[in-house]
This record gives structure tokens, C-alpha cells and sequence, in this order.
């Protein structure tokens, strides 16, 4: 498989690490967290900041799942337009949640300050890059959105995107100063070795393997231990592990991978990207573009590489490489690694209250560092005050997704249809 073959470049270039034990024997507890990415880590550490006793068990690695697989973008709010956010929630709600991710990046790069964390944070914002004509239209009307909601973002015109960039292959981008970059498996590693600073009870390699009230409390059991409390968050998103007593996660899985170049020649470095923003584009099937602080070029998609058609996506990547940078001609993949989206059908994170005292947090659509933070801070406060309103939306008691294996596929079809023949043009 390409993604054995090439490996991670987050894993491989990680300047945080810690490392915690099985769970072991019976531990009482005020929270119990299920899952090591980015909301579990951030209610832990939320948690201990407030006194309370908490521990998290993660099946694997801290940041095993999609925080250690995704692009690191920061990003402020969601992929919908802000009128479709009060739409679909009501004008309150949605201002409310706009407001809360509209704050989020600034959240994550206060922790990563006060915490000392080295994810090679930068603060350059992000650029939504228009692939066409009609993606500027859009980036139009969604700058007009956020513009008057307070937001300070700005539009920048095809000649600014090519100086931002590198490349004149955009009509134009939507930057957003908010936002920014993570190195997003160093900074989950970071959130571990802070909470477990303040106070939490960590532990990796433990996976749950049942759930069960006891009482006015829960009780989780794994292979070799046992957590009580009197609150439970699961924070397992898009790579959940079935177990007894909790409900799975309802999202779609959207696979998405990316490639990485070793690092660039210095006068490349210099013309690509020198400002450092994450990017990403307008397009359907959607393409991102970061530099890392080595001066590494990664470009992603929609594409699973363990895919059988695996092949396909990382010629496409290669080809859309030196499309979009002729001068990087010639350079050969280092690295080339893919996850999970856990998408749900109407883009907007689900908080679902699937019994007393008890949360589950999942589904943030491809925006899982920023909420992810901001939803798991607010989930450990709600559990343990039992007030919802620190929440950025109000809990439901059940979300349900149709067809998720059919659409899954259907992602992955569709991306192999654009690729396939990009690949060859």
C-alpha cells in the first residue's frame, strides 16, 4: 500500500511525544473521555484546568486517528456559508456557533503558547483559493457573509493570489487572518502532555470494550481495567471502535490523503507560498496546498491511497504538483499518507446526549482542530456543571445517517472519475 511504502509525514516529523500506560485495575473518576484526538485531549485538559478528576482512555496513540492525519489548517467556522448556518439552525443558535468558531483558531494558538507546544504554529491565516470563475463568485458572497457577521477577512484579487501563492492557476482567494497551521500530530501530542500536566489520568493501548451505567454514574470497562465516573464524553469521531453500551458516531466517511515533497530547493521555498498559509480550493472534489517548516510542499484530496485505485489519486497529486509549479519538475514523493472525514449530511457538528450524563461529540466535516477544541473544552464544562449552555449548540438525544457505506463509496468513486482522467490530461 502507498501509504506503508511512502508513511506519515506528521509521524515522522513530530518534535512533541509522550506516552502513557494501559489502563490498569479500577480508577475512580469525576469524566470519563473515549478517544485521543483533538475534543477528547481538550476536554481532558479543560477538565484538570477546573480541578476536576478526569481520565481519557484512546485505543491506540494519542492522535492515531484524523488528528494526526489531516492538513493542520486552523480554520474559523465551518465549510457553510454562515446564512446557511442560522438557516439551518435558527438565526440565535447559528450566530452562536459562527461566533464561537469564529474565536476558535485564537483558542488553539493560546494553548499552543501557553503550553509550549511545537507544532510549528503559523499565524499567516489561510487563502480559499478560486479554481474558476464561478468559485470567485462564491468566495464573493461568502466574504460578503462573514464581512458582515464582523469577520476580517478580505478578498484578494488573481495577481495578489499569485504573489500569496506561488502559482497563477487561481482567480482569486478569500484570506481569512484568524486562522493559520499546525503541525496537527504534534499538537494533539502537545494537548496530551498538557493535560496530563494539569492533572489528567491518561492511558493509550486501552481500548474500550464496554459501557454500562452503575447507579447515578457509568462504569467503562476495557481488557484490563476499569474507569468509574460520574460523566461520560465520547470523543471518538470518525474512528470509532464498536463497543457495548454507546452508540457509534453517525457520520459518512470521506476519505482524503496527501502527498509531500522532501524539502524544496531554497529559491523554490522562497517563491511557493512565502507567506505560509494553508490553502485550500473551490473545487468539487477539492484540492489543499501548505508548506511545512522545513519547507516541505504537501498537496491533498478526496482519495483513499489504500484504495485499490490508490495509484490514481497519487499520480493526480503529482500531476497537479507540477501543474501548479513547473519548477518542482523532477522532485519525487517522500511521503504519502491518507484518513477519514467523519462527515455528517448537513456539514454542521452533532453534540447528542445518548443517555444521563452522558455526550457524544463527533462530526465536524474537515474542520476538527478548531472545533474540535472549542467542543471539547464546552463538553467537559457541560458534564461537569450539567449546564448545556456552555455548549456551542444545543445536545440532541439521537442523529441518525442514512446510507453512510453507499456514500462512502461514492465519495471515493467520484474522486477516482476526477483523478483518473486529471492524472491523464
Amino acid at each position: 500500500m502507498i501509504s506503508e511504502r511512502l508513511g506519515n509525514l506528521w509521524q515522522a516529523t513530530s518534535a512533541e511525544s509522550f506516552n502513557a500506560p494501559v489502563l490498569e485495575g479500577p480508577v475512580d473518576t469525576d469524566l470519563i473521555i473515549i478517544g485521543g484526538g483533538y475534543t477528547g485531549l481538550a476536554a481532558a485538559l479543560r477538565a484538570a484546568e477546573t480541578g476536576a478528576r478526569v481520565a481519557l482512555v484512546e485505543a491506540a496513540e494519542f492522535g492515531q486517528g484524523g488528528s494526526g492525519r489531516n492538513v493542520g489548517l486552523v480554520n474559523a467556522g465551518l465549510w457553510l456559508m454562515p446564512e446557511t448556518i442560522e438557516a439551518q439552525l435558527g438565526k440565535p443558535v447559528g450566530e452562536r456557533l459562527i461566533s464561537v468558531l469564529g474565536r476558535a483558531p485564537e483558542r488553539v494558538f493560546a494553548l499552543v503558547e501557553e503550553h509550549g507546544i511545537a507544532c510549528e504554529p503559523q499565524r499567516a491565516g489561510t487563502l480559499h483559493l478560486a479554481h474558476s470563475a464561478r468559485g470567485l463568485r462564491g468566495l464573493e458572497a461568502r466574504r460578503d457573509q462573514l464581512v458582515a457577521r464582523g469577520a476580517p477577512v478580505s478578498l484578494l484579487s488573481a495577481g495578489e493570489t499569485a504573489a500569496r501563492t506561488g502559482t497563477t492557476a487561481f482567480h482569486g482567494a478569500l484570506h481569512d487572518p484568524r486562522a493559520g497551521t499546525v503541525q496537527p500530530l504534534a499538537f494533539a501530542t502537545g494537548l496530551a502532555r498538557a493535560a496530563a500536566g494539569r492533572g489528567a489520568r491518561l492511558y493509550q493501548r486501552s481500548p474500550a470494550e464496554a459501557l454500562c451505567r452503575d447507579g447515578e454514574g457509568w462504569v467503562l470497562r476495557t481488557a484490563r481495567g476499569r474507569l468509574t465516573g460520574g460523566a461520560v464524553l465520547l470523543a471518538t469521531n470518525g474512528y470509532h471502535m464498536g463497543f457495548a453500551g454507546a452508540p457509534p458516531p453517525q457520520t459518512v466517511a470521506f476519505p482524503y490523503f496527501q502527498i509531500a515533497t522532501p524539502p524544496l530547493p531554497e529559491a523554490l521555498r522562497r517563491a511557493i507560498l512565502p507567506g505560509g498559509e494553508g490553502c485550500w480550493d473551490t473545487a468539487l472534489v477539492m484540492t489543499s496546498i501548505r508548506t511545512d517548516a522545513c519547507g516541505r510542499l504537501i498537496i491533498g484530496g478526496v482519495g483513499n491511497l489504500d484504495h485499490p485505485g490508490g495509484a490514481v489519486h497519487a499520480a493526480w497529486a503529482w500531476r497537479r504538483m507540477q501543474r501548479l509549479y513547473p519548477a518542482a519538475r523532477g522532485i519525487a514523493p517522500a511521503y504519502g499518507w491518507g484518513g477519514r472525514i467523519a462527515m455528517t449530511g448537513d456539514h454542521i457538528p452533532k453534540v447528542v446526549a445518548f443517555a444521563p450524563s452522558a455526550l457524544a461529540v463527533y462530526g465536524y466535516s474537515g474542520r476538527g482542530i478548531a472545533p474540535g477544541v472549542a467542543f471539547g473544552s464546552a463538553a467537559a464544562d457541560a458534564l461537569l456543571t450539567g449546564a448545556a449552555e456552555s455548549l456551542p449548540i444545543a445536545p440532541v438525544v439521537e442523529h441518525r445517517e442514512r446510507f453512510t457505506a453507499a456514500r462512502a463509496a461514492w465519495f471515493e468513486a467520484g474522486a477516482l472519475m476526477v483523478h483518473g482522467l486529471g492524472a491523464r490530461m
